[in-house]
């Protein structure tokens, strides 16, 4: 499978995105520049976290406008795989793929700490490898991050299962004290009526080894590998053929902004 982490100015989970997918989870990985209007046939595009555009205006709300985008809403319409982290998630709210918007924190501060998510639907591409109501610990690192929807958007994210994390306790509990930017019905990751964008508030990048703490985020990645390799007709990697690129010291064309 080929994924393409799209670099953004003010990007800054870019490189850990991409470690996690080439080195830990062995899959071809491309970056796609802000301004490209080729995506390199990737199967599947990742927005990363970061502060695009410094988060002026709002988060994502500058984002939305970049060249790539256009080409990604493109992507999208076509059935293709697209994941937003964070400030991805933010994008994809601002450029409409998603529904919704994010409000600051209920504490008005940024929160940077581990957090536990429940699979709400275990049916989705991005959540087939894990099992309904499995409780992952992967870290936020947000100050935008209070999920908002009208009630009549809510009821429809509901009933369409469209909501496919929720904030929780280690337990799986819907607490308050474990919704800790205070997104309603603790939503922490919803999915598109299609099926084929996620945008989700913790960082799976960042709980991909056991190293750094916790590498439940594999289970993301490893839901799309699956669903791709189902897609794609069970095509698997053939034994001793992974090569286990090194990353290059700096993305492509990162000096012209």
């Amino acid at each position: 499978m080929k994924f393409g982490v799209v670099v953004f100015p003010g990007s800054n989970c870019d490189y850990d995105t991409f470690h996690a997918l080439q080195n830990v989870m062995e899959q071809e990985t491309v970056f796609l520049w802000h301004k490209d209007s080729d995506l390199q046939q990737v199967d599947c595009v990742v927005l990363p976290g970061g502060f695009s555009y410094g988060d002026y205006l709002r988060s994502g709300a500058i984002a939305r406008f970049s060249p790539i985008m256009a080409e990604i809403k493109k992507f999208a319409s076509a059935g293709g795989l697209v994941l937003g982290i964070c400030n991805g998630f933010q994008i994809l709210l601002e450029a409409g793929l998603l529904p919704g918007a994010m409000l600051t924190n209920k504490n008005l501060k940024f929160l940077c700490q581990h957090v536990y998510i429940k699979i709400e639907n275990n049916k989705t591409a991005f959540s087939r490898a894990g099992r309904k109501s499995q409780v992952l610990s992967i870290p936020i690192a947000h100050f935008d991050g209070n999920y908002y929807a009208p009630p009549e958007l809510l009821a429809q994210l509901e009933e369409r299962k469209q909501i496919v994390f929720r904030y929780c306790d280690g337990n799986g509990r819907l607490t308050e004290e474990a919704n800790v930017n205070g997104s309603l019905h603790h939503i922490a990751g919803l999915i598109n009526e299609q099926g084929n964008v996620l945008g989700l508030m913790p960082h799976p990048e960042r709980a991909s080894e056991k190293i750094v703490g916790s590498d439940d985020g594999q289970v993301i990645f490893q839901s799309i590998i699956d669903y791709w390799e189902k897609k794609a007709g069970g095509r698997k990697k053939k034994a001793g053929k992974t090569v286990r690129p090194v990353v290059s010291p700096l993305p492509p064309l990162v000096g012209s902004l």
